[in-house]
């Protein structure tokens, strides 16, 4: 069957490097990825596929089979402002700097090429189509949550709320991992976690010529904070991969007065979820400590980010092995632990997944320089990495089994709900 499906593959080549192009110039921001799935559902209304279920404004979910298992497939459909990257769009400068729009491409062959064979198994690939990865245009994910249109920030998470997964055995998800630096694949890698914050010092405004002595200054509780932050940096574990990072978002109103109110919005990640939540609370700690020392005060919102990502390890190995067919294992980076966060994270929570690594692109990743340089690698070899597992797992319902057996998931639904809703 793998011998059918590489050569569909390789048939529709040239069809799936033209998708691949016309996607990755046509990116959108999450939840509003509207043309993009204008683009896959005409390209699988002339494969004879449709949409089974839409969720959470733009995502949606293609099947093909029936019955147990389940083997769930997840592509990413959004982009990341990215200024001048040479296919950001001019409304809000997305651009596919991380990679979705291969992951679309690669998932869109792999489904039409399961399709040829599908009726010959008993089972059934779900494939997601899923909106809004990146944790990014918080203000406008928001007020689609206010208008009642989505529950929360990120796809995945919507996903979950909304059972989608419940009937879903195990997943097998992929991510870009930017240019070739000695590995063309990874496998087994595990990814942090991290928390938003917005963090809003407080002060007075008074002329900052005339009368600085009478203000209290915001700018200055936010440099005590960014001093006092840094000096938790040599109590950090390597084995937790912790970061924290931010930015001034707003820093006063005009140079001539005393700030009166400064904005910073911050990461906490790491690997170790204990360990993250004790770093939150120790930010909002030295953060509240600084706005006292200077008579000002703080506001701290507080977003629950994305949830580590812990591979399972028996679905890994099934992963592995089809990528023996076109690489060695010298070519391919085993359990890397990395600081980058995904919603599929939140996912390994609850049902066994992975998410593996693969190369053909040139330049850096959210980079204005990010680009598809091998299309084969990309768009060709990686659908029959994924089918071949897919094969595999149909064809060894007892190793579906096992592994499903073996999981145990890590919170319950109601916990998880708490932990979105800050409880």
């Amino acid at each position: 069957m793998k011998e059918i499906i590489n050569k569909y593959i390789e048939d529709h080549k040239e069809e799936f490097y033209q998708l691949g192009q016309e996607l990755f110039e046509n990116p959108e921001l999450g939840f509003k990825e509207f043309k993009t799935k204008e683009i896959i559902n005409r390209f699988l209304q002339t494969k004879g596929l449709s949409i089974d279920k839409e969720f959470a404004q733009t995502g949606f979910t293609v099947k093909i089979g029936q019955g147990k298992p389940n083997i769930g497939l997840i592509c990413e459909l959004d982009g990341i402002p990215t200024i001048n990257h040479p296919y950001a769009s001019k409304v809000d400068n997305a651009a596919h700097s991380c990679g979705h729009s291969s992951q679309v491409t690669i998932m869109l062959a792999a489904i039409c090429a399961l399709k040829e064979v599908i009726n010959k198994y008993q089972g059934t690939v779900t494939l997601f189509f899923t909106p809004a990865e990146e944790f990014t245009d918080i203000a406008y994910r928001k007020q689609l949550i206010q208008q009642g249109k989505i529950k929360y920030l990120s796809g995945k998470e919507n996903m979950i709320e909304q059972h989608l997964i419940d009937d879903i055995d195990l997943f097998i998800h992929l991510h870009g991992s930017g240019q070739y630096c000695g590995h063309h694949f990874s496998i087994g890698s595990k990814l942090a976690g991290f928390t938003y914050k917005k963090i809003t010092f407080k002060g007075k405004s008074a002329h900052a010529a005339v009368n600085p002595s009478e203000g209290v200054n915001a700018a200055n509780m936010c440099v005590l904070f960014l001093n006092a932050v840094n000096m938790l940096r040599e109590t950090f574990k390597e084995e937790d991969l912790v970061r924290f990072h931010g930015m001034i978002s707003k820093g006063g109103t005009t140079v001539n007065s005393i700030p009166e109110e400064v904005e910073y919005e911050c990461y906490c990640r790491s690997i170790n979820p204990q360990y993250l939540l004790y770093l939150s609370n120790q930010v909002d700690k030295i953060a509240r400590c600084c706005a006292e020392a200077f008579n000002g005060s703080v506001e701290i919102e507080q977003q629950p980010g994305y949830l580590p990502l812990i591979p399972d390890e028996k679905l890994s190995k099934v992963v592995y092995n089809n990528m023996l067919n076109f690489f060695d294992d010298s070519q391919i980076l085993h359990d890397e632990k990395s600081c980058a966060a995904g919603d599929v994270g939140d996912i390994s929570i609850f049902k066994p997944i992975i998410q593996y690594g693969y190369t053909g692109f040139s330049g850096n990743m959210h980079g204005n320089n990010l680009l598809i340089s091998d299309p084969y690698e990309v768009y060709i070899i990686q659908p029959k990495v994924v089918c071949g597992s897919v094969i595999d797992l149909l064809e060894q319902p007892e190793l579906v089994n096992d592994i499903v057996n073996n999981f145990k998931p890590k919170m319950t639904y109601q916990q998880y709900i708490n932990y979105l809703n800050n409880k």
